[in-house]
């Protein structure tokens, strides 16, 4: 049986991760029990968690919040992604063999799917894309890139950018993964890191250019 804090973390982090906590939303122990399912206490074991990945901050007064990052601090982890992406990537131009390539291709068929249905199924788009980014994080054999890249690959802001996309800028996600599969096939670590930079920086204007558009 999964410990009580366990249970909480896994179902707060699903919470926020899934868009049903909006950021800035005040968070409450009993609000947060009542999600889980389980006491206060194992929900502040949860909550520590959830800081220590910037899920969730307090405030001066020690109020608990879903995080609302600044524009600095969304280009800050956009740039931290692109960095360490580019870097898996590279890593797994080395590494990957013809079967993962294979899985890679699949994946992304399954992704294109999704982005063909009308209107575009963004919640299949989303986990055909982490399955292809977490595929090439596995390529890449690096335990350190393995425990720092979630923090930022999962962040909330990620999955409101695909929620954001036009059908042009999904189909652009999917050709960026052909071509990253061809830099893989051609084992070409420079091309591979070239591909995946311009892949993340174009989800970062993505993003900032929507949240401009915003009504305030």
């Amino acid at each position: 049986m999964m410990p009580a804090s366990e249970t909480a973390y896994q179902k707060i982090r699903t919470f926020i991760l899934q868009g049903q906590a909006i950021p800035g939303m005040q968070l409450t122990e009993e609000k947060l029990s009542e999600i889980s399912g389980v006491s206060r206490t194992p929900v502040r074991d949860a909550v520590r968690r959830l800081e220590n990945e910037m899920l969730v901050v307090r405030s001066a007064s020690k109020r608990l919040f879903v995080a609302d990052w600044s524009e600095g601090e969304v280009d800050e982890m956009f740039t931290l992604r692109a960095m360490l992406e580019a870097h898996a990537a590279a890593r797994a131009a080395r590494r990957i063999d013809d079967d993962t390539l294979e899985l890679l291709h699949n994946i992304n068929t399954e992704l294109k799917d999704a982005v063909n249905q009308s209107p575009p199924d963004i919640t299949s788009f989303l986990e055909a894309n982490r399955r292809f980014h977490d595929l090439i994080l596995e390529c890449a054999q690096s335990p350190r890139l393995s425990k720092l890249m979630p923090a930022l690959v999962e962040q909330p802001v990620v999955r409101q950018t695909a929620h954001q996309y036009t059908k042009t800028q999904l189909n652009q996600s999917a050709v960026d993964h052909d071509e990253l599969i061809a830099a893989f096939t051609a084992k070409d670590e420079d091309w591979a890191k070239s591909v995946m930079t311009s892949h993340i920086r174009r989800a970062f204007h993505s993003f900032s250019m929507t949240a401009v558009s915003k009504p305030q």
